[in-house]
């Protein structure tokens, strides 16, 4: 299952290249700090040009969101594909959290218009979670409890001194009574 079962919408070479400077932005500088205007002039061109490649920011917005539900599926099915484990698929969601942590705010924080993505990323994206816990409930509790602790980690919110890995070790723990046979 860690092909998506999904068409993602095609995308033009400069769609992906206007993408690919957005991430980076954001990346660096976060969601706010991204203007169409900025963007371009990273780009090299006039902003009424990026207009035609994508109609507004909330634009921009969705297909960086789409992206970072592929990233994150992907990563969370090829490992539990590779070790069907609570660890493993918390280790992996953690490692590509950490790898893109503006693009994770931008998927994980503030409301989520639903309607913009393609049918199904949402729930494939999610479903490693249900694939290795076998109940929907607890399994939407430890992916609730995974975000948490990520989130935590990539602002430093954690107390001084906390021993993070010690937690990670844990959660996995605490839900790994619950993996499906």
């Amino acid at each position: 299952m860690t092909e998506m079962p999904i068409a993602l919408p095609a995308r033009s070479r400069r769609q992906a290249e206007i993408l690919a400077a957005a991430r980076r932005r954001v990346e660096a500088e976060g969601w706010d700090a991204l203007s169409m205007r900025t963007l371009a002039a990273e780009l090299g061109i006039r902003a009424p040009s990026l207009y035609k490649h994508l109609p507004s920011k909330d634009a921009v917005r969705t297909q960086l969101l789409i992206d970072a539900f592929a990233q994150m599926g992907q990563a969370c099915w090829h490992a539990i594909e590779a070790d069907a484990s609570v660890p493993a698929l918390l280790r992996a969601y953690r490692a590509t959290a950490a790898e893109s942590p503006e693009l994770y705010r931008l998927a994980t924080t503030g409301p989520l218009d639903r309607a913009a993505l393609p049918g199904g990323l949402e729930e494939w994206s999610g479903q490693p979670f249900f694939t290795v816990i076998g109940d929907p409930v607890i399994a939407q509790a430890l992916w609730a409890a995974t975000h948490g602790l990520t989130i935590l980690e990539l602002d430093g919110r954690l107390p001084p001194g906390s021993d993070v890995e010690a937690a990670w070790e844990e959660l996995a723990e605490a839900f790994s009574s619950g993996v499906a046979d």
